[in-house]
């Protein structure tokens, strides 16, 4: 049975939701879906999440799971308005999360009371894990270097590897996030991913258009692994750590680092209201590297 996928596209964030799906039987999961929030105003609402639920209701879906690639760094998670909505769906993740959740609950100065187990989660996936969703069925791959929390998901012929591998003309994620590593993700890819078919069709989690081309979202890992520009195959390991970590320390942070992952490690919920019914986020100064000097171009999360 090969499972019917619909891409979903935020152009705020170049963020791409997936709905993989079993025609048949109707049985389905998400994979990232987005929660809209602008920066300037700090306000949240649920368009590119709405569109999904729509599609999902049109077609009387039965979504089996909400599946979460990362603790994204650029768009808040939209997982928590998908299960109000779709009750008898989980949420998981890769385990690794447990890592980037003790990271950065230091970051954000976060009370002794929130959880670093990955608790905030129906479920924790492991490397190499099957799991039944309905009908469908679908392979963890843990593909760390852009986070230590990375997974790609495997349905059949086709994989979903959120910020691992981007389209071949925009190359990979970036590895200079808390617990990143460019050998990581070099690993990842060259030794994991690649040792995959040919044919086997690489749907990404960002399309950031280079050149200002059409929006495409995938790929067969074959043209990959003969023209990623940034990763491929003939590339070696030393070559590509070299010019990863040179091109990420030339970037800025991603637009909405502070607010995207906080709310994110929790499983995509939103702070706890105050005293005066008010939630608010929490962004330290001066946390990680200083910026590139010039703020004459922000690049998003991006990039090869």
């Amino acid at each position: 049975m090969k499972p019917h996928i619909e891409p979903f596209f935020d152009p705020r964030s170049s963020t791409l939701t997936y709905v993989v799906w079993d025609a048949q039987t109707r049985d389905a999961v998400v994979i990232d879906p987005v929660l809209d929030y602008d920066p300037r105003a700090s306000r949240t609402w649920t368009e590119s999440v709405d569109v999904v639920l729509d599609f999902v209701r049109a077609r009387e879906l039965q979504v089996r799971y909400v599946l979460e690639t990362h603790a994204h760094a650029d768009h808040l998670s939209g997982s928590q308005v998908v299960r109000d909505a779709l009750p008898n769906s989980k949420l998981a993740v890769g385990a690794g999360i447990i890592e980037v959740q003790r990271t950065f609950k230091d970051v954000f100065g976060l009370p002794d009371s929130f959880a670093t187990d990955g608790s905030q989660f129906d479920q924790l996936l492991e490397h190499g894990e099957v799991t039944r969703a309905g009908s469908l069925e679908f392979e963890t791959i843990a593909t760390p270097g852009h986070t230590p929390a990375c997974v790609t998901y495997r349905f059949g012929d086709a994989i979903f590897t959120g910020d691992a591998l981007f389209m071949p003309d925009a190359g990979t994620g970036r590895t200079d996030f808390p617990g990143g590593s460019a050998a990581a993700l070099y690993h990842s890819i060259h030794e994991v991913l690649y040792a995959l078919p040919d044919d086997t069709w690489v749907f990404t989690g960002h399309d950031y258009q280079p050149g200002g081309r059409e929006l495409e979202f995938g790929a067969p890992l074959g043209e990959h692994k003969a023209r990623n520009i940034a990763l491929p195959m003939t590339r070696t390991r030393e070559d590509f750590v070299l010019w990863r970590e040179g091109r990420d320390a030339t970037l800025h942070a991603p637009q909405l680092l502070f607010q995207s992952v906080q709310v994110n490690v929790d499983g995509g919920r939103l702070p706890s209201p105050e005293a005066n019914e008010q939630r608010y986020l929490r962004i330290p100064i001066n946390a990680f590297r200083p910026q590139p000097a010039s703020d004459a171009e922000l690049v998003v999360e991006e990039l090869a």
